[in-house]
């Protein structure tokens, strides 16, 4: 059985754009959709930006490169996904938004069989599902930052997820993209973030507490236990609004310390310090 052919993608930011780029690349019709015509650019220069550094490092042909920008579209108007096979959510990490998103989805897409998924890293798809009249159809596939780079997919089935949309989300992130795909029960965090966030959020108490600064914590991870990166840095990458978002997420289901957001992390998103996308958060870029 073929896999999805006609790809969209809703929200053209980091995430956003890199799911838009790995579908092209794997020879997919792909449509990204923006709130305005200014994310819609933005979305469109990160994604040229991106496969202007593959060419450079020689991970990719320019005429692929060339290829793939011929397959993607770009749209302010969700009604424009009506034909899809296959939508990926990839907007902010706010619960109210992504449900907004698929129930406007539900009454756009007209394809009986399309599957809707999420790439939330922290929200439970069951909530996602049931804004929805096709709760069968609704599947997280949570791609990791950077998305053209990383190979990880984590599938999440809700429990009303049918076995049909697990089998075509599996095919599409394994045989169409090339991933590795692992299957997550549907809880917040999922696998990753559920290991990942408590370790971050434990980085920046050390840091708060004035334990030791960002530097020394990062390169105490990176020499003494060979993490390609130390979790602050690691932390700007993915961005502190979204770290702050998955660890309350985390924290709303299962209400254990662990997974609270400190202050300091409270303190940096409210001044618009958020890491790399805005050149300031523990580091300057």
């Amino acid at each position: 059985m073929t896999g999805p052919q006609r790809i969209g993608v809703v929200g053209c930011g980091q995430m956003g754009a890199g799911i838009a780029e790995v579908c092209a690349r794997a020879g997919l019709d792909v449509l990204v959709a923006d709130a305005d015509s200014s994310g819609v650019e933005r979305g469109r220069e990160r994604i040229r930006a991106s496969l202007s550094r593959a060419v450079a490092a020689d991970r990719l042909d320019a005429a692929s490169a060339d290829l793939a920008t011929a397959r993607l579209g770009f749209t302010t108007d969700l009604t424009d996904f009506a034909d899809r096979d296959l939508v990926v959510e990839a907007v902010a990490e706010h619960a109210d938004l992504k449900t907004d998103i698929f129930a406007r989805l539900d009454k756009i897409v007209e394809r009986s069989d399309a599957l809707l998924a999420t790439n939330t890293s922290s929200i439970p798809v069951m909530r996602l599902a049931m804004a929805t009249s096709r709760p069968e159809q609704v599947i997280g596939i949570h791609f990791f930052n950077p998305v053209p780079v990383l190979r990880l997919v984590e599938l999440v089935p809700s429990m009303l997820t049918s076995r049909q949309t697990r089998e075509r989300a599996e095919r599409f992130a394994v045989e169409s993209l090339g991933k590795q795909a692992i299957t997550a029960g549907d809880r917040a965090g999922f696998v990753v973030n559920a290991l990942l966030i408590p370790y971050l959020l434990s980085a920046i108490r050390m840091m708060e507490s004035g334990f030791a600064d960002a530097a020394d914590i990062d390169t105490g991870m990176q020499l003494g236990c060979a993490h390609p990166m130390g979790p602050l840095r690691l932390a700007d990458l993915v961005g502190l609004d979204t770290v702050q978002a998955a660890a309350e997420a985390m924290y709303e289901e299962f209400r254990e310390t662990q997974y609270s957001p400190p202050p300091l992390l409270r303190r940096m998103v409210e001044g618009g310090l958020l890491g790399r996308k805005t050149g300031q958060g523990f580091y300057t870029y």
